[in-house]
């Protein structure tokens, strides 16, 4: 494969001056797991020049055994040190699976983004995103297990004299610097033991890739505090659940398309028309942009995650928030905000359906309805009823997965059966198992 000579010649200095000794190639699987494979720095040639053969039929949604032999090749723009592996200085660069005749494995994540954004290119659109990944860190018992839960501290938002992760969170933001990620804030969260950290706007395959380099890197340096870091939608019960709260803008000729000032809301006419396409599509999404059964318990009223189908910009109930923006910066810092996604899911195949949903909009010059800004939660019944909900269950978010063309044609045939039989296993593994609460409450009764 051919690289820019430019770009092998900057990796090639950061290899001499750190000293790196060994090469993480790194790529993720349908359900985001990230999955590494180690060479010496000695081999790193051999790779530039034919890239490194795995078995896909060994990593989930990939391959099927007879097809098995696959190749990494590694996007350059990528590469960095790793700043916690010291003693063996190491890198890590983030690849894309291609067949053995070259081309693009069509059911590789980050390959489902690139076929999104060059939709949107052929229409004429640059597509942005920054996500606000939350986060609970919980404290290691001596024997090295989590369980019971015991948050690593009982601040609530913003606090500063109870929040004892702020020092950890100031080393999570120097390690995410070292990988060239421009961190724009950092604070506690509103539940006990939550924060959140987060990285500059930018183009959605580079915040793709941050957002994958975030997860593993707060959980490295939170292992090295003695804490456990997890992005598990509902960890507790009661309490907030971790979201991923998505900013988007759509960007032509040097411009965000998504602005007018001379708007209530700022808004574009085809901005409005990106809001109805993703709320029409809100349901199919789901299965992708809150994929676990866990996602679920998070998404229910009362905990500042969206229920209904609905946009507004001060109503934090809303699936779509409009942020307020200064009003000298309406021009540039216009966006819209999904409050669905949770950091559970892959943010590849997040950002590329919801981006699909938005130009299908745009494509078909849908019209929003009127924006909600009552707090939906305290709706009566019957005004309720006119409004439709997200799935309730993994179950029915599948169901809702499964019917839908946008879904399929976003994801390819491959990935979206794979995905399909992925979370079909996952769900019926839930249904049949028996819960604590069931034994709890069922057995001394019946």
């Amino acid at each position: 494969m051919t690289h820019d000579s430019k770009k092998i010649k900057k990796v090639a200095d950061i290899i001499r001056k750190s000293g790196t000794k060994f090469i993480n190639l790194q790529f993720t699987d349908i359900v985001g797991v990230v999955k590494s494979v180690g060479i010496p720095v000695e081999m790193w040639q051999d790779v530039l020049d034919h890239g490194m053969w795995f078995d896909g039929s060994s990593v989930q949604g990939f391959a099927r055994i007879a097809e098995s032999d696959m190749l990494l090749h590694p996007d350059l723009d990528t590469f960095a040190v790793i700043p916690w592996d010291t003693d063996v200085p190491t890198a890590r660069v983030i690849c894309d699976a291609h067949l053995p005749t070259g081309e693009p494995f069509a059911g590789d994540p980050r390959q489902v983004l690139k076929r999104a954004l060059a939709e949107a290119a052929k229409m004429g659109y640059e597509y942005f995103t920054g996500p606000e990944l939350e986060f609970f860190l919980f404290k290691q018992h001596a024997d090295g297990s989590l369980m019971p839960l015991e948050p690593h501290d009982q601040a609530s938002y913003f606090d500063i004299s109870t929040d004892q992760a702020h020092p950890v969170r100031r080393q999570m933001v120097t390690a995410l610097s070292a990988f060239g990620i421009t961190v724009e804030a950092l604070h506690h969260e509103v539940a006990v033991g939550q924060s959140e950290i987060d990285f500059k706007y930018d183009r959605a395959l580079r915040t793709a890739d941050n957002a994958i380099t975030l997860r593993l890197t707060l959980k490295a340096i939170a292992q090295r505090n003695g804490l456990y870091a997890t992005f598990m939608p509902k960890p507790i019960a009661g309490i907030n659940g971790n979201g991923m709260h998505t900013h988007q803008s759509l960007w032509s000729k040097g411009k965000n398309a998504f602005a007018d000032p001379k708007d209530e809301y700022g808004l574009s006419p085809l901005a409005k028309n990106y809001i109805a396409g993703q709320l029409k599509h809100a349901r199919e999404c789901s299965a992708i942009i809150a994929p676990l059964v866990n996602s679920y318990k998070r998404l229910v009223p009362g905990y500042e995650a969206p229920v209904y189908l609905s946009w507004a910009r001060t109503n934090r109930s809303a699936l779509i928030r409009i942020p307020k923006v200064s009003p000298g910066r309406v021009a540039t810092a216009t966006r819209v905000e999904l409050r669905c996604p949770d950091p559970s899911s892959n943010p590849y195949l997040t950002f590329a359906v919801i981006l699909m949903a938005g130009l299908d909009g745009i494509k078909k010059k849908m019209n929003a309805p009127a924006p909600n800004e009552e707090d939906l939660y305290h709706l009566d019944e019957a005004r309720l009823a006119k409004l439709t909900a997200m799935p309730g269950s993994l179950g029915e978010a599948i169901a809702e997965m499964e019917k839908s063309d946008l879904m399929k044609q976003t994801l390819g045939d491959h990935l979206f059966e794979r995905y399909i039989e992925a979370k079909k296993q996952e769900w019926d593994g839930y249904r049949l198992s028996v819960s604590q609460w069931e034994l709890d409450r069922y057995l001394p009764i019946y």
